[in-house]
Order: C-alpha cells, then sequence, then structure tokens
C-alpha cells in the first residue's frame, strides 16, 4: 500500500476519494428501482493469524513489525492486520443485511503485511483457503468473483508469469464459483474471464478478473517483459468478442491503473503497463460497464477520459476491511465493506453504499456494529455513477484546500478519529498532493492551472 515510483499517467481523472455526510444508521436496504441488481465488494482481509490480546504491546500481532499495538480490541488494532473475529464480523453483517445480491466480487491480498522471513508459499496458501472457505460459509449460494492480490503470493509481490504452486493451489480453493474454463486459464496466469448469467437479465455480464500484480513496481520477475503471461493480447481478444457480441464488461483486479491518491504523480503500477491498460480501456470503453480495485485501503473514484478528454468509464477503488497502518502514517482506516447498486438492463452502476465498522467503539463495547456512513448518488446529488456523472462530481473537487476538499479527505479513510478538531473547525493535514486528485494527462505535461 505504499507509493511507489511511477510517470506519466494517460489522460486520466484519476483518484478522487468519495466524498460523503456520514448517515446516522443504514436503511433496512436500498429503495426499491425498477430493473436494479445489487453486488458486494470486499477487498484486502490481510488475516492476521498472529493476532492475540497481551500485555506485552510489541508482541499483540506480526503485522505491527515490533510497534506497540495503539488500544487492542477483539476486533483489531489500527497498527494491525485483521483478526479472524473482524473478519468474521464483516461476512457477517454483510449476511445479515438480508441484501438480496446476485454475487460478491473480492479483489484479493488475504495474507498479513509481515517481512517475507515470517510467511511462506505454505502459509499463504493456507490463508488465502481459509478466507475462501469462510466466504463460502457464510454465503453458500452465492456466485463470488475473486481477484488475487500482491500479498496473495510468496514473496510478495512477485507473482509469475507461468503457472505455480500458489496459482494451481488457488485454483482448486476457487473451483466452487468458476467454471473449468476460467480455472486452466487462471492456472496458466493468475487471471481468467467468466460471463454471469442471471434470470433477472436480458443479457449475460462478462466479469474479466485480471492479474495487475504483474504489473506492480515491486514485481522483479516481469522487469523488461512486454506483456507478462500475455495477459495483455489475452485482454484485448476477450474485450474483442465482447464488442462483437455486445456483452457488458466488469473489470475487477488488485491493483488499479492510474494515479495513486497518496502520491504525486505516481502510478500504482509501472508507468508502459498503466498506458497500455489505458489505451486498451479506452478503445473498448463502449463495452466496459465498470472496474472494480482494491489494495490502496483507500475509498477512492476514478474517470477514465478519453482522446478528446470526454468521459467513458468509471473505476472503483474499495476501501479495505484491515484497519492496519505504519507507524509513521497519520491515519488509518476503519474497516469497510461495500454494496452497489447497477442496471440489470445494461449493468451501468446506479449507487453505491459504503458501510464501515468503528474499530475503538466495537472494541470498547465488544461487539460490532456496522453502519451505514454514506449512499452515494445522496451524498453529491448526482444522478447514478456513471461516467459522465462522476465526471460532474470531479469538477466540485476541484479547489483542493476548499471546505469541500477537507470533508472529502475526511472520509477518504473511512472515518477515524485521527484528524484535529479545534472548536467547530476541523483541521486536516494534507500527507500527499492535493492536485493528484483532479489530473488530467494534459494539465500533467503542462502543469496545474
Amino acid at each position: 500500500m505504499e507509493p511507489r515510483r511511477g510517470g506519466r499517467a494517460a489522460r486520466l481523472t484519476l483518484g478522487l476519494a468519495l466524498l460523503c455526510s456520514a448517515l446516522e444508521a443504514a436503511p433496512a436496504g436500498p429503495q426499491p428501482r425498477s430493473a436494479v441488481g445489487k453486488f458486494w465488494h470486499v477487498s484486502d482481509l490481510h488475516l492476521d493469524p498472529t493476532y492475540h490480546i497481551t500485555p506485552d504491546r510489541t508482541k499483540v500481532c506480526s503485522s505491527s513489525k515490533g510497534a506497540n499495538a495503539s488500544n487492542p480490541g477483539p476486533f483489531g488494532d489500527f497498527l494491525c492486520d485483521s483478526p479472524y473475529q473482524l473478519i468474521l464480523s464483516a461476512f457477517a453483517f454483510m449476511k445479515d443485511s438480508k441484501q438480496q445480491v446476485s454475487f460478491m466480487i473480492w479483489t484479493g491480498d488475504s495474507p498479513p503485511h509481515v517481512p517475507v522471513k515470517e510467511l511462506s508459499t505454505k502459509l499463504v496458501i493456507s490463508i488465502i483457503g481459509n478466507m475462501s472457505s469462510t466466504i463460502r460459509n457464510f454465503f453458500p449460494d452465492l456466485q463470488v468473483f475473486p481477484a488475487l492480490g500482491n500479498h496473495d503470493y510468496w514473496p510478495q509481490d512477485q507473482l509469475p508469469v507461468t503457472t505455480s504452486e500458489v496459482y494451481n493451489a488457488v485454483a482448486d480453493f476457487w473451483k466452487p464459483w468458476l467454471t473449468d474454463e476460467a480455472i486452466s486459464t487462471f492456472r496458466k496466469g493468475g487471471f481468467y474471464t467468466q460471463l454471469f448469467e442471471s434470470s433477472d437479465s436480458s443479457q449475460p455480464l462478462r466479469i474479466i478478473s485480471l492479474n495487475t500484480n504483474l504489473y506492480y513496481s515491486p514485481n522483479s520477475v516481469t522487469v523488461n517483459i512486454t506483456d507478462p503471461a500475455n495477459q495483455f493480447a489475452w485482454l484485448e481478444g476477450i474485450l474483442e468478442a465482447c464488442s462483437q457480441k455486445e456483452e457488458k464488461v466488469y473489470i475487477i483486479g488488485h491493483v488499479p491503473i492510474g494515479y495513486l491518491p497518496y502520491a504525486r504523480n505516481t502510478t500504482a503500477i509501472r508507468e508502459y503497463y498503466n498506458e497500455r491498460l489505458v489505451k486498451i480501456f479506452r478503445k473498448y470503453s463502449s463495452v466496459i460497464a465498470g472496474q472494480f480495485f482494491g489494495h490502496t485501503h483507500r475509498d477512492s473514484i476514478m474517470v477514465l477520459l478519453d482522446e478528446e478528454e470526454k468521459p467513458v468509464n468509471s473505476l472503483f477503488v474499495a476501501p479495505a476491511v484491515t484497519p492496519v497502518k505504519n507507524v509513521w502514517q497519520m491515519e488509518s482506516n476503519n474497516p469497510g465493506v461495500r454494496l452497489y447498486q447497477y442496471d440489470l438492463l445494461d449493468y451501468s452502476l446506479l449507487d453505491l453504499w459504503q458501510f464501515y465498522l468503528d474499530l475503538r467503539d466495537a472494541n470498547k463495547k465488544n461487539e460490532s456494529n456496522w453502519k451505514l456512513e454514506y449512499i452515494l448518488t445522496k451524498a453529491y446529488g448526482i444522478e447514478d455513477l456513471k461516467p459522465e456523472s462522476l465526471y460532474e462530481m470531479a469538477k466540485q473537487l476541484s479547489m483542493p484546500h476548499s471546505t469541500l476538499f477537507e470533508q472529502y479527505y475526511s472520509n477518504f479513510i473511512v472515518p477515524t478519529l485521527f484528524l484535529h478538531g479545534s472548536g467547530n473547525v476541523l483541521k486536516v493535514s494534507y500527507p500527499f498532493p492535493t492536485e493528484a486528485f483532479l489530473m488530467t494527462h494534459r494539465k500533467h505535461q503542462r502543469g496545474m492551472t
């Protein structure tokens, strides 16, 4: 989740975090709309099996890397990755909410943030298997579409371009959800595609699960490889077929394209790969109805612009379930999960419901009470989550140091209490350049005006 070296990014309006007024409590469910479907999105579970309460706070969890846990409780600590009880709490909330969802997307990262020597291929496989079976136990009849994260391998980040022990083991874990064809493709490179067919919709939806970890800067395996695992060629072939068949597509992956939300002019993946993906997504934007990622642990959205700077694609980065932060970071995030509403006719995105757990309160009361943080359309007064609507929303944040932007930043981290207040005036420190939240390729070349 740390900023990585990067460079010029193609014309994107990127890193625009969701800014919303927190709501007191969630209604029983989204208000009914004609021809509306729903699906869950969870990301970055990061189970830490070593988490336990002990008087020695340096030994509460391996993921604190020897630092004192700040205020450990049954549901975790802001310097630790997720205890199993936190993950159970998240899925129990989702199940008990009684939302009539069509499917779930799960965008990777099950193992904890610990030094390489404290994990192994066997442990990583075991943790991914644990999380896969946990999801199946809560949702035995639900279609799940998973994606690999950069921590879903050992050593972390070094995902290979050919079949591997991890790819094969994970393929076996995911057999209950995926077709034989998808599993066969996954074993070769950690990516796949599969149709989702619903009796509620007149046409199927194609899910494309990308292994964007192949393009991640710390991955030394793929240095100087033009098309790692031939994923670009495969992706273009799938999208071309979708275009011919007039199928709609959701892209899912772990590491997002575009700028990181907390680093100046820095892409999450290597610049060349970023440019290549942007070119492909522009070309087939008419069939791509949405893109969904994780990795940054921060709640953010992006809008892909075409070469004439017209908005053509909506991209969403989900906040993490894990609350972990580094010692030097000022803020962490409360655990979060989200629910999307989509149009059953064309799979366009209609709304987003973000839920969170107040970690301090849960630990204090020894019970989890997940709450609705915001409903995107109500918070912003926009009609839907289509690219045109989100682009108009982006323009509202073009003044980085406005009160609106400060409000945005407080929600960017899924509200915690790390921000400093003085009376009724919220004072926010900016650990990253605010310009990065609204920047096109052209502005990047010329500088902000």
